[in-house]
């Protein structure tokens, strides 16, 4: 049965009118119909992108231009749609870019700059607008008053799905109390169904981005959310960097080559790359040289009389015609004493030796000594060393190698008929130059290694195998030919693909980090403490490390305790170019690496052994890149790129163990407390029988407690008016107690004034007294005060728990 696929074409016209259905589809066309790609999949979703594209534009423009963001939000029903209105106050934008940035899907500043920055398609904002557009038709509104600006302008516009090109609707001068900004409006079809996302998103910019004031205004809040900021500090200004040659793949590579205006390669290097300077592009290109012209292979050197040993003078001699006999015999005299002074000879060595005999004995006998003959003199003496044409001859050196490569439980004759098999091979090489690359190195051992298996039903492994190759390498000589040009390898595929190779396997300095901003371990913990209320706080930011060519940097930041709630799962908090990423948490490698943990480890609960741990506590893991992996245009979730996993994984075990360290000795102090609960009522019972069984005075037991939990005691006794302030430390290592008493009358010294300030703070005279004291040691100090003042002394600087305060 004929099927309907094999009468396709069968009529004529067919492949017109397929061609004539054809036509080009533009971005906003595209993302017209996959908006969910952009995370614009629901009202509730959609409502929170809008948001999340326009703070993100204010905050990368305020930072920018150097100034401290300022951004306010507000949320506003307007019948069947929500109204978002978002306003900052940074530089502006000029007249003739606010419709392309608003009104123009991909377009930017940013997508070919290797810096960190929060957007780099020109997606983000534009696509917001256009949701804006799809779901009410109803225009963006903009007003921007560039910074230094008289007025403001005003704008409404829409995208042209079929062009991507904007359609303004209305532009007008017009007044605004900012003196400079931008502020954004956009109806759409929305519902507050993610209002706790869009708290999520507001509050977490806040934790990642310390310097910004963030204000929220929504339906049914009493009052605006407002984040202050906590610190004026920028970030760092970051620096565009040029590609790492790590980096590079064989594309991209090409393209380079065919575009740069180096014609050397060293110079394309240089110019092209970053930590590529003029001794690592020699390290790259001497990589490249053994894979462009493979290695020269080396003999020993042809001296003595054995059997084996060539007379280099006779050999040059004769291979020498219409010259001179003294000239004959000196230029092979001067062949065969170059040569004689080295260990091992290449065709190369053989070469200079050759062209320098000729040169000096030309001069000698004033006789000229042609290309001919020294290219005769060349192929004779390297004919005759490297047996070319009598691979027996290259055996036992190649012997001694095999023999000192592989281990002494290899027997003689396998030893043997490997070093024979491979002389075979050398001499068959269709260079007679012995010029081989590391793989054609590779296998020719593996050739005599399998043919020596078969012959003598002997075993040689992969080890050996290697070792040899490792040996034999290491007796090749670099070849000094010169390299091919930038066109060259541009118009070679295989060529090029040998030059990455080489710039990947060189060791290169890891990329500037000058194009990251990291928020750094102090500010993460600002951060956080700025938004959570906890007990401790920890935080650590790793080195810069390379993927791809874009280098990125891994921080990460635990808070505990405290007002946190313990109802499950620790609240996770990803960030990547100090954007929260607020959907797509399963499918983000920073959540497989927090599962992947073991956090019993690390003092919190783990169901399991594996998975999200539980515990009153927030984690947030924030990567910066020049070029950040996400899984999706939406960009809520980090791919699971290896070096980027191992880097979160690092960081997050980093502040982890301060976690773990905090955990143990709360737990050390917990007991401890309640030891010296149990002592504080046991005592003073010990001291009263202890006083009916003696039929004695009770026992003085101040000071008791202190030195049996070895605590730092403060004790105050008053006689007469002095007042006498001790403390003894019990501990072992020195402590610095911070002791403070409140009087009601000032205090009159009696000694010790350059160590004691006396402040009068209205109408109360606060002492306060900061003593080291070494472990076992007691000092004090003595003041007067009226007989009726009152006082009251607190001590900080040591932990309660090893505090024994009687005053």
């Amino acid at each position: 049965m004929t099927s309907f696929q094999s009468t396709l074409g069968e009529g004529e016209g067919i492949a017109e009118e397929l061609a004539a259905s054809q036509r080009e589809i533009s971005i906003a066309e595209f993302f017209e119909k996959n908006k969910h790609m952009l995370g614009f999949d629901s009202g509730a979703r959609g409502l929170v992108t809008a948001v999340k594209e326009a703070v993100d534009n204010a905050l990368d423009a305020t930072e920018e231009a150097g100034l401290l963001p300022d951004i306010y939000v507000e949320i506003r029903e307007v019948g069947d749609y929500y109204r978002l209105i978002v306003e900052d106050n940074g530089p502006g934008i000029t007249r003739e870019q606010v419709p392309k940035v608003f009104g123009k899907l991909l377009y930017g500043s940013r997508f070919h700059k290797r810096e960190q920055a929060r957007g780099q398609q020109g997606i983000g904002i534009s696509a917001a607008v256009l949701y804006s557009q799809l779901t009410s038709g109803k225009p963006a509104k903009i007003t921007s008053r560039p910074k230094g600006a008289s007025d403001a302008q005003y704008f409404e516009l829409v995208i042209d799905t079929d062009t991507n090109e904007p359609e303004v609707r209305t532009e007008e001068t017009t007044s605004w109390d900012r003196p400079h900004g931008t502020r954004i409006e956009l109806e759409m079809e929305a519902n507050m169904r993610a209002r706790q996302q869009l708290h999520d998103y507001v509050k977490h910019t806040a934790v990642v981005n310390p310097h910004a004031r963030l204000e929220l205004r929504e339906p049914g809040l009493e009052e605006p959310l407002k984040f202050e900021r906590a610190t004026d500090e920028l970030p760092a200004e970051t620096e565009e960097i040029r590609p790492h040659p790590h980096g590079v793949e064989l594309g991209t590579l090409l393209k380079m080559l065919e575009a740069t205006d180096s014609y050397s390669l060293s110079g394309f290097l240089r110019t092209e790359f970053t930590r590529v300077g003029e001794k690592t592009a020699r390290k790259v290109l001497d990589a490249f040289r053994d894979r462009y012209f493979g290695r020269e292979a080396t003999w020993r050197a042809p001296r003595g009389s054995g059997p084996d040993a060539v007379d280099v003078a006779a050999v040059v001699a004769d291979a020498t015609a219409n010259k001179s006999a003294a000239a004959t015999e000196e230029f092979g005299r001067r062949v065969a004493e170059r040569l004689g002074d080295v260990e091992r000879v290449s065709h190369a060595s053989v070469e200079s030796a050759v062209e320098a005999a000729a040169t000096a004995t030309a001069e000698a006998h004033d006789e000229t000594i042609g290309s001919t003959v020294r290219e005769n003199a060349v192929e004779a003496v390297w004919t005759a060393v490297a047996s070319v044409d009598d691979p027996d001859r290259l055996t036992p050196d190649l012997y001694a190698v095999v023999d000192e490569a592989t281990s002494t439980r290899k027997d003689d004759a396998t030893i043997q008929r490997w070093a024979e098999l491979l002389a075979v091979r050398f001499s068959n090489l269709d260079d007679r130059r012995h010029r081989v690359t590391r793989s054609a190195l590779r296998t020719l051992v593996d050739e005599a290694a399998d043919r020596t298996v078969a012959s003598l039903d002997a075993t040689v492994g992969d080890t050996a195998r290697e070792n040899v190759v490792e040996a034999l390498w290491s007796r090749t000589r670099r070849v000094d030919d010169e390299l091919p040009g930038v066109r060259e390898v541009a118009d070679d595929r295989d060529v090029a693909s040998d030059l990455l190779e080489s710039m990947r396997e060189t060791d290169i300095l890891s990329p500037p980090t000058g194009c990251l901003s990291p928020i750094t371990a102090e500010l993460v913990e600002a951060g956080l403490r700025k938004e959570f209320d906890a007990d401790f706080y920890a935080a650590a930011s790793r080195d810069a490390e390379v993927h791809g060519g874009d280098p990125f940097v891994v921080e990460a930041g635990i808070a505990y305790g405290g007002s946190i709630k313990d109802d499950g799962s620790v609240d996770l908090l990803r960030f990547a170019n100090r954007v929260p990423l607020v959907y797509q948490r399963g499918a983000c490698a920073t959540t497989d690496v927090v599962k992947r943990i073991g956090w019993r480890n690390y003092g919190l609960d783990q169901p399991g052994g594996s998975g999200m741990p539980n515990g009153p506590a927030v984690l947030m893991i924030h990567v910066a890149s020049t070029n950040v992996p996400f899984t999706s245009e939406s960009k809520d979730a980090v791919a699971n790129v290896p070096a980027i996993e191992d880097e979160i994984e690092l960081a997050i075990r980093e502040a982890a163990r301060e976690l773990k360290s905090y955990l143990n000795r709360r737990r050390s102090l917990q007991k401890r407390r309640e030891k010296q609960e149990v002592l504080g009522r046991i005592l003073p019972e010990m001291a009263d029988k202890l006083a009916e069984v003696t039929d004695r005075d009770r026992p003085n037991i101040d000071g008791a407690l202190a030195r049996i939990m070895n605590n730092v005691s403060v004790e105050r006794t008053v006689e007469e008016g002095l007042v006498t302030l001790t403390v003894e430390n019990y501990t072992d290592r020195a402590e610095t107690p911070e002791v403070t008493d409140v009087c009601s009358a000032e205090p009159e010294l009696n000694g010790r004034a350059d160590e004691v300030s006396v402040v009068d703070v209205d109408g109360e005279w606060v002492l306060q007294w900061s003593p080291t004291v070494p472990a076992g040691e007691t000092v004090e100090v003595e003041y007067r005060l009226p007989p009726d003042a009152d006082f009251d002394v607190q001590v900080d600087g040591v932990e309660a728990e090893k505090l024994t305060v009687n005053a």
